[in-house]
């Protein structure tokens, strides 16, 4: 990796964070920088056939499954919060580093029990083992201190939140389809990870909030990673596709989504390239 990227990447600062309020975050589009204004809490859809808790019993007669919601990366809704088809919804592309500068072998290292955050959650130096048994490291996406900046948390935010997401994913389907865990899956809820946003361009400019249906993005090449300008790595949805085509990046659907707006930041772009 040049120099002068690896530099880039270890440079986390937080200058573009001062012109957030709590319930904001940055993402990009198009190579530019925008701005997310969140309007109201999450939602993670759970439809009368669904077994999200894996305990035999689907949900429509299942009423404990709804009291703690299960947001699950791997499974695709057919309905969006509002009822409407899932294939309209927005996307937000939720981009995880999945991979260590410094091959972090330390596991506590890992992002501790966020406050409030579900009791079966894997979390501190128990998720830091476990990450190491999977990945042979401690990933950027679950270090209390990431080596890379990220969109979320945000900024003054522990570890393992960002304003108006859940605190916890269940990641057992992910990790069954990528051949760490054996099937069937099984639920294994782990904080939500370090992570970085981008939408489409024909989206930049949302000035009503809308439902976003959260796709998360496992980037495994650090050369892939957007720097806080959006000087380099995946800003835009024709970059996402060209690392996932290279098998850098690895794109999964879930049944998470947010309630935001979307505006682009004047006076902080980043370079441009075409959606």
């Amino acid at each position: 990796m040049p120099a002068a990227l690896l530099a880039a990447l270890f440079a986390v600062g937080g200058a573009n964070a001062q012109s957030l309020r709590p319930n904001q975050t940055e993402g990009f589009a198009h190579g530019k920088l925008v701005k997310f204004t969140y309007q109201q809490n999450f939602a993670c859809v759970d439809q009368p056939g669904d077994d999200l808790d894996y305990n035999g019993v689907l949900a429509q007669s299942d009423p404990g499954e709804f009291q703690t919601p299960i947001c699950q990366a791997g499974t695709q809704p057919t309905i969006d919060p509002t009822g409407e088809n899932a294939k309209r919804t927005a996307i937000l592309y939720v981009l995880v580093p999945m991979f260590s500068l410094d091959k972090d072998q330390n596991p506590n290292d890992a992002i501790p029990c966020p406050t409030g955050v579900r009791a079966a959650t894997l979390c501190g130096p128990a998720l830091g083992k476990v990450l190491i048994q999977l990945f042979g490291a401690v990933p950027e996406a679950y270090k209390i201190k990431p080596l890379v900046f990220t969109d979320c948390p945000g900024p003054g935010s522990m570890p393992g939140t960002c304003t108006m997401h859940a605190s916890a994913v269940d990641l057992g389907k992910v990790l069954v389809a990528l051949g760490k865990l054996p099937a069937p899956a099984t639920n294994v809820f782990l904080p939500t990870p370090n992570h970085s946003h981008v939408i489409a361009n024909a989206l930049a400019n949302t000035e009503k909030a809308i439902w976003w249906e959260v796709e998360p993005v496992l980037v495994t090449d650090p050369a892939d990673w957007p720097d806080q300008s959006g000087g380099f790595g995946i800003t835009s949805v024709a970059k996402l596709r060209k690392a996932e085509r290279q098998g850098q990046a690895i794109e999964v659907p879930s049944n998470f989504y947010l309630f935001f707006s979307s505006k682009p930041m004047q006076g902080m772009q980043g370079m441009r390239d075409p959606d």
